[in-house]
């Protein structure tokens, strides 16, 4: 709930602390003036002067990502994300006492997040996404999850160096906010499709392959604000899809956005029932730059 992380949150126009603006949650205010009403469902969106450039997932991407995360599909990705985040306090030295910050920008619907907060007790966490449909999820994902509407692109609505640590899954990073919020022992954990992720499924279905080198770019285009901690782990295994599962997780992808739905849906009626699918993906941590000095 927002109540848990408001002590984190800020003003997304000058960074002043935000506040309840009433007993009934229903806006929170800064000192500064500024208003930002707390939607029905639980969520809030914190938008600067320019308001927000894009909308993100639709509502079909966001239940087709609940299809697919909640079959447990991507399970060793959660976990290794989960017991990285646990590490990164545990290295720290965050005691649960301290009630942990965690932030996970792109949050979708909190599956990722959710697992964090299950595995570190204490801990409280806030989601960012842009998609007003996946906040309605991610306000009822979990009882210490936060939701909140931000452009991960723009000033992020959270307080400097309040947070312990920040988890990115399949999305958007923003190096110089990431440094400027984290605490100053805070690590980022990322999570970057590599080469071979999906293969089997690319050819028929007409997908774009990932490209080489990501993870080297991410670390080039940090530098100055964060640096990296350690090697990256690849973590790789194979998934038994069924042709429903397919759909949902392409579904779920930004491929839904740009195959047409016929056409798809015709492509994955044209494979096996079921299919032996590869994820691989590289975990890296990152810390602020001027921590390594």
């Amino acid at each position: 709930m927002l109540a848990d992380v408001i002590d984190l949150l800020a003003d997304p126009v000058d960074g002043t602390p935000l506040a309840a603006g009433d007993d009934q949650w229903r806006t929170l205010v800064s000192p500064s003036g500024h208003s930002y009403d707390v939607a029905r469902q639980g969520y809030v969106t914190l938008a600067g002067g320019s308001g927000l450039r894009y909308s993100g997932d639709d509502a079909s991407m966001i239940d087709a990502r609940e299809t697919f995360l909640s079959g447990g599909h991507f399970a060793p990705f959660v976990e290794a994300v989960s017991h990285n985040v646990e590490q990164v306090l545990d290295d720290a030295q965050v005691s649960q006492d301290a009630q942990p910050a965690l932030v996970e920008v792109g949050a979708g619907t909190g599956y990722y997040l959710s697992h964090a907060l299950d595995l570190i007790e204490g801990s409280r966490g806030i989601g960012i996404d842009v998609s007003t449909a996946a906040a309605k999820r991610l306000a009822h994902a979990h009882p210490r999850v936060g939701a909140v509407v931000a452009d991960a692109w723009s000033t992020l609505p959270i307080r400097s160096g309040s947070i312990d640590a920040i988890a990115v899954v399949f999305a958007p990073r923003n190096a110089a906010e990431f440094a400027r919020i984290l605490a100053p022992k805070g690590q980022v954990v990322v999570l970057t499709a590599e080469v071979g992720h999906l293969a089997e499924l690319r050819e028929p279905l007409g997908i774009i392959d990932v490209e080489e080198g990501k993870v080297q770019r991410m670390i080039a285009q940090a530098s100055g604000h964060l640096v990296p901690v350690g090697e990256s782990e690849v973590i790789e295994f194979t998934m038994k899809l069924d042709q429903a599962s397919i759909a949902a997780q392409i579904g779920m992808s930004p491929s839904a956005r740009h195959i047409h739905p016929d056409v798809l849906q015709e492509r994955i009626a044209a494979l096996p029932e079921t299919m032996e699918v590869t994820a691989r993906a590289a975990i890296t941590r990152l810390a602020k730059a001027d921590s390594a000095n």
